[in-house]
């Protein structure tokens, strides 16, 4: 599938998210497995509020999807179908982190700091996979808004202003040719 600036720019978008929260990463320095062991654990219920959240935020955009591809199809102006593959690669993505979030939020949800038979050592290695994870759903997140917000910016200049020279609309010319 192709991808197109815009969605480009959203993965940028997210990429630098990530980077800033693998630079806090770095800067927290190299953990025990105790201290890692305690940061899990007081951390719990931020990452099971996060997943809730990127789960609702998903299922809330895959909703607002339909509400767009109804204004898309039911506007006089005539759409190519570039913007409807745009639309789905959104709706793909956003399935996938609102997938992703809910298996996440099952995994963070197991007991594994009330466990006497998991060692020290690897709740360091737990740790930084929990935030990898984390910084993934979010980068996520970030990349599917970033998206919409690209396909509504598109969506006004065309059916609310009535750009007929947007790329993303069949002009007069384009009717003709076909």
């Amino acid at each position: 599938m192709k991808i197109s600036r815009y969605t480009q720019r959203a993965i940028l978008g997210g990429i630098i998210s990530m980077g800033v929260i693998f630079l806090g990463t770095i800067l927290m320095g190299k953990l025990s497995g105790y201290e890692a062991k305690v940061l899990i654990k007081n951390s719990m219920d931020g990452m099971n509020t996060l997943c809730n959240t990127i789960a609702l935020a998903s299922a809330t955009i895959l909703a607002l999807l339909l509400t767009l591809l109804g204004l898309s199809s039911n506007s006089k102006s005539k759409l190519k179908a570039d913007h409807y593959h745009h639309v789905l690669q959104i709706a793909k993505l956003d399935t996938i982190v609102f997938i992703a979030s809910v298996i996440t939020f099952l995994l963070f949800n197991l007991p594994i700091t009330e466990s006497d038979n998991v060692p020290n050592n690897w709740f360091n290695m737990l740790y930084y996979i929990s935030l990898g994870i984390s910084s993934l759903l979010s980068a996520g997140l970030i990349v599917v808004v970033l998206m919409l917000y690209n396909t509504v910016v598109n969506i006004i200049k065309i059916v609310g202003l009535g750009l007929t020279d947007h790329p993303l609309a069949i002009s007069e010319d384009d009717e003709l040719v076909d």
